[in-house]
């Protein structure tokens, strides 16, 4: 297989089908876009759009689809992708640690990289604790760590923030760009949530309403440490706002 350096999306038709009394569904229908590499870009929509489908789709969790996807990798046989889901989706009968190693080749665990992380995430005295232990936010910088433990060629992220509190979430999304400054790969990150999609993204893949297609992309060229100013922000999320009201939080 030769390498890719970009993500290629063509989804021509997704439909699931009918279930009891529940009609068949078209979840999307010509849905086209690239992630270039090392792009940070996030995939905005109202609920029941079809992100979660995309990403499932891009990920191969599911392959009962029309169309084609091309994941970036360079330097290894096959991509490697990470996926952080909605919830950390940590086993309980596993500490952190072990949680982490079950994503990791040989080599990976031998390279330091967990201690690393779990030092940047403020984890490392939480290594052998089980998930029982951990707050809301330690589970899900865990997931975060297992993630980019993995040196992934793709980064899935299914707006792995959802549910918190803003604050919690603010911090998050802070430590997100932070560890992903310093280990650079292909995000594609899925959000309902303009102030999210304004903080994080390259740019803003913006779908419509189910079935999802591409309504817009909004590059975002001011530079993250400029978007934290109230006025900026709001400036950016209305560059994003007449395209895709629905996606506003």
């Amino acid at each position: 297989m030769a390498p890719v350096s970009e993500l290629l999306v063509d989804i021509r038709l997704k439909r699931f089908p009918a279930v009891g009394q529940a009609p068949a569904v078209t979840a999307i229908q010509s849905l086209q876009f690239t992630v270039r590499s090392g792009e940070f870009v996030c995939l905005l929509g109202p609920s029941g759009c079809g992100k979660t489908t995309s990403l499932n789709i891009i990920a191969g969790l599911d392959r009962d689809f029309e169309g084609t996807v091309a994941l970036p990798h360079a330097d290894r046989p096959r991509p490697v992708i990470g996926y952080v889901f909605q919830t950390p989706r940590l086993l309980p009968w596993r500490t952190v640690e072990e949680n982490i190693a079950l994503v990791l080749d040989p080599a990976q665990a031998r390279s330091g990289i967990v201690d690393e992380l779990l030092k940047a995430t403020g984890l490392a005295e939480f290594r052998r604790a089980y998930p029982e232990r951990l707050s809301v936010g330690m589970a899900r910088r865990a997931a975060l760590v297992r993630a980019f433990a993995v040196s992934p060629d793709l980064l899935l992220m299914d707006e792995p923030f959802v549910s918190l509190d803003e604050p919690t979430a603010e911090r998050l999304r802070a430590l997100l760009l932070e560890i992903w400054q310093a280990r650079p790969t292909t995000v594609l990150f899925v959000t309902h949530d303009t102030r999210e999609a304004v903080q994080l993204a390259d740019r803003v893949i913006v779908l419509t309403p189910s079935p999802a297609t591409v309504q817009s992309i909004v590059a975002i060229d001011t530079s993250r440490r400029d978007r934290g100013a109230p006025d900026v922000a709001e400036r950016l999320r209305r560059l994003i706002l007449p395209a895709a009201p629905a996606a506003s939080a």
